[in-house]
């Protein structure tokens, strides 16, 4: 069977076409700052990345009649479960009016079903962005206004379970992990039975990652955000883009990072050294929520390509359950993985609610 998956994002627009679980196609289409401007929403992008899209699949003589299904990045959708599921006019709705906000990943689905619908067959999403597992317990904050929201690296988190669980001949359903994805955001989670039950990271907690602060103290943060010193955009951007590493060394580049560290920068070595800190203090706390029962620690994401960083959180988290390194997110081919499930039998394709 042949799958053709598609990933939007903010600066270029990812394809890749799988035979069998063999890629025989990928290309990353680029998108300029030019590109997008004449545009008012992520929704009126959408005829152009179909252009582009189309034309790709010319150029490399891929014919959508000979595939069997399309499958998208799920965006900023409706709180759901994980699983894959067909894209409906409820979930094309929902990214049109950008319910959850708007971000380039709504476009997956439209994307999906537009180019599936001209040639017969089905379409889906993999665990978006918006999966929400949580327990009722993991929500409470310690203030009403606030509650907990489940924005985690789900696709990948998933994806990385699924193979651990494989590589241990087990199912992912009867087994117990905690994952760390560490990349530019950082979301850490505990799966108990199949289920990220409670997690963090992104721009609200969780250790500080390249560009991202992660969890801060509440009084200082408060007195900052009060002094008058910044406005309320350049709060937002400490916190989601200028943060983290890149607020105390200049950069964002792991490998800089790293090769700093080596050197003996001083800083250098007492920012990695905190964020390792921090990751393994998570873990810890996310082991806890799992009543110490974990079958593995999950490293993954781009940071776990540095046998450093991973050396160092072995060391402080090893004594909980052994640690399984998966690089990188490989999102191309959990979404085709999600897809061949459901066309092979293995799972049924979930309904996206109205």
């Amino acid at each position: 069977m042949k799958i053709l998956t598609i990933n939007p994002g903010g600066t270029s627009t990812k394809i890749a076409v799988f035979e069998d679980e063999n890629m025989i196609m990928k290309k990353s289409i680029v998108h300029t700052a030019e590109d997008l401007a004449p545009f008012k929403t992520v929704f009126d992008e959408y005829g152009y990345r179909m252009e582009l899209i189309v034309n790709s699949l010319a150029e490399a003589d891929i014919d959508p009649k000979l595939l069997s299904a399309v499958v998208g990045r799920g965006g900023l959708l409706k709180p759901i479960e994980g699983g894959t599921y067909s894209i409906n006019d409820y979930m094309i709705n929902d990214v049109k009016n950008a319910v959850n906000g708007e971000h380039a990943s709504n476009l997956g689905c439209v994307l999906a079903k537009s180019i599936a619908d001209t040639v017969g067959i089905p379409s889906f999403v993999v665990d978006p962005v918006s999966v929400d597992e949580f327990m009722p317990e993991a929500r409470i904050t310690g203030i009403k206004d606030l509650e907990k929201a489940s924005w985690l690296h789900a696709l990948n988190q998933k994806a990385v379970a699924r193979k651990v669980a494989e590589e241990l001949d087990r199912n992912y359903s009867d087994l117990n992990f905690v994952v760390a994805h560490l990349g530019s955001g950082i979301s850490i989670a505990a799966h108990r039975k199949g289920k990220m039950i409670d997690g963090g990271g992104g721009r609200v907690d969780g250790p500080f990652s390249p560009e991202r602060s992660g969890g801060l103290p509440a009084y200082p943060l408060i007195d900052l955000c009060f002094s008058g010193k910044y406005s309320h955009k350049e709060m937002v951007a400490k916190v989601s883009s200028i943060g983290g590493m890149y607020d105390y060394l200049g950069t964002k580049d792991m490998i800089k990072i790293v090769e700093m560290y080596n050197e003996g920068d001083e800083t250098a070595v007492n920012v990695l050294n905190a964020f390792v800190l921090q990751t393994a203090r998570e873990i810890g706390a996310y082991a806890a929520v799992l009543d110490g029962k974990v079958d593995r620690i999950i490293i993954t994401g781009g940071i776990a390509y540095s046998n450093e960083i991973v050396e160092m959180l072995k060391k402080k988290v090893l004594f909980i359950a052994p640690v399984a390194v998966v690089p990188g997110e490989e999102e191309m081919e959990a979404l085709m993985l999600g897809a061949k499930r459901v066309l092979s039998g293995q799972e049924e394709a979930k309904e996206y609610p109205m």
